[in-house]
């Protein structure tokens, strides 16, 4: 890559040419850019967006830069034109090159993460409205006179806009507009977004968030990349001490992403940001509509999105002036994309800081050991906030041993934990059940010969969903009707619920306490941001007394007259079995906690657990993150694993097991010896078929320092890999599944 000077800038020879060939960069799976010729009459430079052939079609691309040289130039096609957009600039484009050398996928593949709204790179819509510009008509009557009265404000309107605010039918506008009284003028057709308004008050902060603050502002005005670790109890207002980095990001002149882990989360976001700044945010996440991932994408491309709210995907977005990334809840694994282009939002924000050359925040209470890790090294600042803002305390964290204390046969709440729920439903003070398991119940077997009803498409148990009358597979989300009789031995009215999830509790909740208003919040019955809106309104208002949910409820939300927290199975997370489970069991439990006492009023939490004496437990119980935190490093340094070590996932899946089979031994028979590098497999993946593919799974453990990625590069070059067959590399794995 040439050398650059700013965000926005050029690369030294991206300089407009009007003859010569270019390679040209196509959001398609194939190792690199193409070369196309440069038309005569067209300029170009690199960055520029395009339109070329590849084979009968025409296809969107960016031109990436001088033409290679692989292909004659008589065997060239030409460009077809030039797109009068943006160009895409030479950060995004080298950000694009080194998550494709990073995690070994195609750079097209890389570059259709980045082009995600295509539609946004058509012309603009426009709409016609009206304004006052000539003398009154000779002839006027009541209605004209109101609607020139309603005009007087300089205001341009629609002619509906017009007719409402004068009271008057649209007929009269239209001859007002023929007379000349009215001149049109052609604006855009999406709604303009809020400009922030940086002169408004903040909260008011305590001394470690204005220390905090002024920190993150002087590394804003500095300039240049640094990475800094905003960590603060659950509770302590990071995101007010972040929102002051965004307000001095505006006030430079740049523009800021903030990025969360759940649309779930946005809800309460949105209204403080709204609070703070005076407008709200763009969004950016998967459930917005075509027209408005259009919208959002132009007003980043040309800057008049200054504040951008999204999921990992809103790392791609065309930012001219980037100067700010926030990663809200950095610990979290929805960060992390499982399929296709595979990466962690969390590490590839790093990156986009430091290619753009600009400071990057990571936000959570329970830091990722990867992060700490690069705290403990001195690579990223600490920013420690220790205490919850204002007159709140940490809950109290206790732990109910079920197995001196369990529930009533055939119940899943313990006798302690509903005496705490009845006295807060006693004192107008709500509760929260928490269980990390989707539906009725994980499993449905037959009583009578035993069988478990399984999909057909994967290795996994059917979940019943008893409200929605299905059976659904969480994986591939096959559903079916709830049978009558056992598919196997055709008994009738034999099959049970085995285990509880969180529609089970409900039922419960409602037969213990009858009186009581109860929210079920999960991904099952919560569709859409409007949807999670209205149900934490409904929370916060309190029009709910008691509330039953999975991992949407464990962050982000403030719930004042929230005093009592109920982890129904504590030890859920542990039975994982993979590298992660203790830290990610941790930082879910103490999220989770973390929603009680967030007022006034104190929070009381209880973990219902089988192994109260298990470090995790005990570290929660006993306020000791870091202790905890220090454990686990200490195991992995020993053992070599992440973030002392590196991993890499290879699933090879296809729909025809012996050719999945035969394509796995030749890969075990191709891989080499290198030092500090270990290939484990092939061996089953634990989902072994998943979406109607079979899979198998090799594991790459390298040292730190080792060049993996050439390694396994090289490895799979060796092998020819059919058609059907499909190679997935996961560098960095979260999930082993």
């Amino acid at each position: 890559m040439k050398s650059m000077s700013s965000d926005a800038g050029l690369f030294e020879d991206d300089v407009p040419r009007n003859a010569g060939v270019v390679s040209v960069l196509l959001p398609v799976g194939v190792p690199g850019p193409y070369d196309y010729t440069v038309p005569l009459t067209m300029e170009v430079a690199h960055g520029d967006f395009v339109t070329v052939p590849l084979g009968p079609r025409e296809v969107l691309g960016v031109v990436w830069g001088d033409a290679s040289g692989e292909v004659g130039h008589n065997r060239l096609k030409p460009i077809i034109e030039r797109l009068d957009v943006p160009p895409m600039t030479h950060v995004l484009r080298r950000f694009v090159d080194w998550i494709a050398s990073y995690t070994l996928s195609p750079p097209g593949a890389v570059l259709r993460l980045a082009i995600r709204a295509p539609g946004a790179l058509e012309p603009a819509a426009m709409r016609t409205v009206y304004r006052l510009d000539g003398d009154p008509p000779a002839r006027m009557t009541p209605g004209r006179e109101k609607v020139i009265a309603a005009a007087q404000d300089g205001f341009a309107r629609t002619t509906r806009e017009l007719a409402e605010a004068a009271g008057v039918s649209s007929s009269v506008v239209r001859g007002l507009i023929d007379a000349g009284t009215f001149e049109a003028i052609q604006l855009p057709a999406d709604d303009p977004f809020g400009e922030p308004d940086i002169t408004r008050e903040g909260a008011i902060l305590s001394e470690a968030q204005a220390f905090a603050a002024d920190q993150l502002k002087q590394r804003l005005t500095q300039g240049g990349f640094s990475a800094q670790l905003l960590d603060g109890v659950t509770g302590s207002g990071k995101t007010e001490v972040y929102f002051e980095a965004v307000a001095q990001t505006l006030e430079l002149g740049r523009q800021a992403l903030i990025l969360l882990p759940e649309i779930a989360l946005t809800a309460q976001f949105l209204d403080r940001f709204e609070e703070r700044f005076g407008c709200l945010p763009a969004e950016w996440h998967s459930d917005l509509s075509a027209r408005e991932r259009k919208r959002v994408w132009r007003g980043v491309a040309d800057g008049s999105a200054r504040v951008v709210v999204g999921a990992r995907s809103a790392l791609f977005l065309p930012f001219t002036h980037l100067g700010l990334i926030v990663v809200d809840e950095e610990h979290e694994g929805a960060f992390k994309q499982e399929e296709g282009v595979t990466y962690n939002a969390r590490d590839m924000s790093v990156v986009r800081g430091s290619l753009g050359g600009f400071p990057v925040v990571l936000a959570s209470a329970t830091p990722s050991l990867e992060t700490m890790a690069n705290v403990w090294a001195g690579k990223y600042d600490h920013l420690v906030l220790p205490e919850r803002h204002g007159p709140a305390v940490m809950p109290a964290v206790g732990a109910i041993d079920m197995r001196a204390t369990p529930p009533e046969r055939g119940e899943w709440l313990s006798p302690p934990l509903l005496r705490a729920m009845a006295e807060a439903l006693a004192k107008g003070e709500q509760s929260m059940l928490f269980l990390n398991r989707r539906g009725y119940a994980p499993l449905t077997l037959c009583r009578t010969c035993g069988h478990r009803i399984e999909c057909s498409q994967c290795d996994a148990w059917l979940v019943e969903h008893r409200f929605r009358k299905q059976l659904i597979c969480h994986h591939c989300g096959f559903t079916a009707p709830v049978p009558r009789a056992c598919p196997s031995c055709g008994e009738k009215d034999a099959l049970i619920a085995c285990g509880p999830g969180v529609e089970r509790i409900a039922e419960e909740v409602v037969q213990k306490f009858p009186q009581a208003r109860l929210a079920l919040l999960s991904s099952d019955n919560l569709r859409g941001p409007e949807a999670h809106k209205n149900a934490i309104r409904q929370i916060v208002d309190h029009e709910v007394d008691i509330i039953v949910g999975t991992q949407i409820v464990a962050k982000g939300h403030n719930f004042p007259l929230l005093t009592v927290v109920g982890v129904v199975d504590a030890d859920l997370g542990l039975e994982n079995g993979d590298l992660r489970a203790s830290e990610r069991t941790f930082q879910l439990l103490h999220q989770v906690a973390g929603r009680a006492g967030r007022a006034e009023r104190p929070g009381r939490v209880y973990l219902q657990t089988y192994i109260p004496e298990h470090p995790v437990m005990q570290a929660l119980i006993e306020g000791a993150r870091d202790p905890f935190l220090e454990r686990e490093a200490a195991m992995r340094e020993r053992t070599g694993y992440p973030p002392y070590g590196r991993l890499v996932a290879l699933v090879i899946s296809g729909p025809n097991p012996q050719q999945v089979q035969a394509v796995s031994r030749e890969l075990a028979r191709s891989h080499g010896p290198a030092e500090g590098i270990a290939v484990f497999g092939p061996a089953p993946a634990p989902l072994a078929l998943l979406r109607g593919r079979h899979r198998v799974r090799f594991l790459v453990k390298a040292a730190r320092t080792s060049p993996v990625q050439n390694y396994v590069a090289e490895w799979l070059g060796r092998v020819k890999i059919p058609n059907a067959v499909r190679v997935l590399v996961d560098v960095d794995p979260y999930s082993f599944l």
